[in-house]
């Protein structure tokens, strides 16, 4: 991974004769297909429910 910064706001997405678009936030742009942007919600669904749980973990251990 490139980019190491973590963001706080969340991404732009729209459709655009078919194709799912992605922008920000930064100069984050991407072009999905309806079917890889179903899958990657899913994954970034997943990814934010592990976070959290991490952080909560985290701190219940006073880490």
């Amino acid at each position: 991974m490139h980019n190491e910064q973590i963001y706080e706001e969340p991404s732009e997405v729209d459709a655009d004769d078919g194709i799912v678009l992605l922008s920000g936030p930064g100069e984050v742009r991407v072009r999905f297909t309806p079917d890889a942007a179903e899958e990657t919600s899913e994954r970034l669904a997943a990814g934010a429910m592990k976070a959290r749980g991490q952080r909560y973990f985290s701190r219940t251990r006073g880490e």
